[in-house]
């Protein structure tokens, strides 16, 4: 049986994805918001979520437009309305599926946002000298290196367990997106950020349990209520990290580092496959934007420093 409101009907597929399909807490939250706004727009008009038309949907995306929200956003939105009402249809609430002939706005295809080696250099050297003292530096420098070495998502970066780097260990098992894990190699420079960085976490753990305090089970502890590292805090950091490396802020935020290691290790000749899986991405079309950034940054090297290419009116020829 169907559910009566809208509100039944968002809380219980947000319900299913968690526990079905183990989505994230931020995409259930993306979901959240989407629906709500969808909802909402439905109740200004009187409609109801159950005998939603396709021209309703249609009407919604319209109205999306005219605020003039982004063709990311709209396709984004459009997206979780799909996916409730095929859960819908697929649990009997429906006989039909109103969204099913809907075709998106589609996305604006831009390339992702990369680094230059030596401006993740900067960013390094930035982290080892950027906290209060020196465990601040130690645990800032293992972020970075981590994050760099691996492709991490920053999520699973700030979430990781410390039981995952006992031992000094050449690979990390993370945890990514639905709960998949995949097995990434840690490079020299990130092994020993990281044994610094575990012994000194262990010696706060330590000083804390002796107050009384309980131990916790990140790899990067937080008094908050995660219990560890927020991405909104790493986003503030990388931010400063960039201003103190001379790398433009604009340039950087944690998955611009997510880009430049695949972009880096395309540029040294590594398999793409293999890049897929280090990142975890489910589908290659995903990672194949990289050959794309790659042939971009090629292209603009000929540009700039081809002999051919130069303007045969610029004085300094």
């Amino acid at each position: 049986m169907a559910p009566h409101d809208a509100y039944q009907w968002i809380s219980t597929f947000l319900d299913t994805q968690a526990a079905e399909l183990g989505a994230s807490r931020n995409t259930l939250l993306a979901y959240g918001r989407d629906l709500k706004d969808f909802t909402s727009w439905l109740g200004r008009n009187t409609l109801d979520i159950a005998a939603t038309t396709q021209q309703d949907i249609e009407n919604y995306l319209i109205n999306c437009d005219a605020q003039g929200l982004a063709k990311s956003t709209r396709a984004r939105r459009l997206s979780a309305v799909k996916q409730i009402y095929r859960f819908a249809f697929e649990e009997g609430w429906r006989a039909d599926n109103p969204a099913i002939q809907i075709r998106g706005p589609g996305r604006d295809k831009k390339l992702p946002k990369t680094l230059e080696v030596i401006e993740v250099d900067r960013l390094l050297d930035a982290a080892r000298q950027t906290g209060r003292n020196s465990s601040d530096k130690l645990r800032n420098t293992c972020l970075m290196e981590l994050l760099y070495a691996t492709g991490m998502r920053v999520t699973e970066l700030v979430s990781l367990p410390a039981s995952a780097a006992r031992g000094d260990p050449r690979m990390l098992l993370i945890r990514g997106k639905g709960g998949k894990e995949r097995m990434v190699p840690l490079s020299p420079p990130a092994r020993l950020a990281l044994a610094a960085w575990l012994t000194v976490r262990d010696d706060i753990e330590e000083e804390r349990a002796t107050k009384g305090q309980p131990a916790s089970l990140f790899l990067f502890p937080s008094r908050g209520k995660a219990g560890h590292l927020t991405r909104h805090w790493f986003y503030q950091r990388i931010k400063e990290l960039a201003v103190t490396g001379g790398v433009a802020p604009d340039k950087v935020t944690p998955h611009t580092l997510r880009h430049a290691f695949a972009t880096h290790l395309l540029a040294n000749g590594a398999d793409l496959r293999a890049i897929q899986t280090l990142l975890g991405h489910s589908d290659i079309a995903t990672t194949e934007i990289y050959t794309h950034v790659l042939d971009a940054r090629l292209s603009e090297l000929v540009l700039q420093h081809h002999p051919l290419a130069q303007d045969e009116d610029d004085p300094e020829l």
